[in-house]
């Protein structure tokens, strides 16, 4: 659940009106609930209470330094796949052992700054990362703590560009092959065996996938120790679903339950990495009705927001819940809501009812905390927009909006023009 409710008519934010923000901020604008981010890592946590965790917030589904900070001091960790990243929760005051480092390809001065920086371990993606770390680890005098990406091949049952799990995907080392991956590791003098790690997509919407892979990882477990190597943690990476729309994904007290059951005589400390489902429903994106268009087969909506800012709709064809910020439309319309950018594919909305909004109406899209913002981009040269974060009746913001000298900043012409 999430804090943007009606007041009679009008869109809130916790406890603070939409109008109100955009009044004083701008539009189109990200608008974070910190009641739901603060509700949704306590229900992720305390679904592990039981057992010795650390959840590990995804920092790719909102960098935020605000949302960050927000997990940080309620005691989570971070999964990052950048030095980028990396760099964020350091200034967001993440504890560096509690920092896994993901992602298929890191860089010699990502492998380093995370060294020096004294991170967990790094989720180790294919069998050339083990010999770089190792090398990179050797070179600078560190020891680097590890666990290996097994690829399950498991079904997640999400669309095809978040999956993450199966044979073809470019993620992980295949499980059938992860035990010899692991015996080299053992014989590498800069390298800290510390666990496995396994991630299987993003936006799940039922527990079985999840348990058919920690059987599967459960198998290999076995056959590690039996090499005399001491295993500590299990990370079980993210990817439990919300709802965008009609999706009925499980509660994190059921993923909980579940995951415990299987995993309680292992004598591991689980590391999880959450993030949509920890920041999806917590924001919105909010903006301004310019013009509407009757076309010759559809009606459109146009926007303030594109593209460049919630690109989701045009990548994955996702769905995002659309609402006014102020319900005094009359009916509802079948069409399109469309952005500014010069691309057919700019749409937030498409062929959907939704009210029939009027020029200069505020359209509240939903669920847009995750693969927002993170996402969005500079095209057709335009600001990225402002994001603000609300608690109770107080709202602030937490990223001032790019204003048009900062999109040639670093820019040069050079010398011979």
């Amino acid at each position: 659940m999430h804090h943007f409710q009606y007041k009679g008519d009008e869109l809130f934010a916790e406890e603070v009106a939409v109008k109100d923000i955009v009044a004083a901020v701008g539009s189109p604008v990200y608008i974070y609930s910190q009641a739901t981010l603060e509700r949704h890592f306590k229900a992720m946590d305390n679904a592990f209470a039981s057992a010795p965790h650390t959840i590990c917030y995804s920092v790719k589904a909102n960098s935020n330094l605000a949302v960050l900070k927000t997990f940080i001091n309620l005691g989570g960790g971070v999964d990052i796949v950048s030095g980028g990243e990396l760099y964020r929760a350091l200034a967001a005051g993440v504890d560096p052992k509690k920092v896994v480092y993901s992602g298929v390809g890191k860089r010699d001065d990502e492998i380093v700054y995370a060294l020096e920086s004294g991170i967990l371990l790094f989720n180790v993606e294919s069998e050339q990362e083990l010999d770089r770390i190792n090398e990179v680890a050797g070179r600078i005098g560190k020891k680097a703590g590890i666990a290996i990406r097994v690829n399950p091949d498991v079904d997640p049952e999400t669309h095809p560009y978040i999956t993450t799990g199966l044979k073809k995907a470019k993620f992980g080392i295949n499980i059938e092959r992860a035990l010899e991956q692991y015996g080299r590791a053992k014989g590498m003098a800069n390298l800290d065996i510390l666990g496995i790690d396994c991630h299987i997509g993003s936006q799940l919407t039922k527990v079985s996938p999840f348990v058919d892979a920690i059987k599967k990882l459960k198998r290999l477990l076995d056959g590690v120790r039996d090499m005399g190597i001491d295993m500590k943690y299990l990370d079980l990476g993210g990817g439990l679903g919300i709802q965008y729309n009609d999706e009925a994904p499980p509660l994190p007290a059921d993923y909980g339950s579940s995951v415990l059951e299987e995993t309680k005589d292992l004598g591991l400390h689980l590391l999880f990495e959450p993030g949509r489902n920890l920041v999806g429903n917590a924001g919105i994106l909010v903006g301004k009705c310019l013009f509407t268009k009757k076309g010759e087969e559809k009606n459109f909506v146009i926007v303030d927001a594109g593209m460049n800012d919630l690109a989701r709709p045009a990548l994955y064809g996702s769905f995002h819940g659309v609402q006014p910020v102020k319900k005094d439309q009359e009916g509802v319309i079948e069409g399109d809501i469309v952005g500014p950018i010069c691309e057919s594919g700019d749409f937030l909305v498409k062929d959907r009812e939704f009210p029939n909004f009027r020029q200069g109406d505020l359209i509240a899209f939903m669920s847009a905390g995750a693969y927002g913002f993170t996402m969005s981009s500079n095209y057709n040269s335009r600001p990225r927009v402002a994001e603000v974060m609300v608690k109770g009746d107080k709202f602030e913001i937490i990223r001032d909006r790019e204003k048009l000298e900062d999109l040639i900043r670093g820019e040069r012409i050079p010398s011979f023009l």
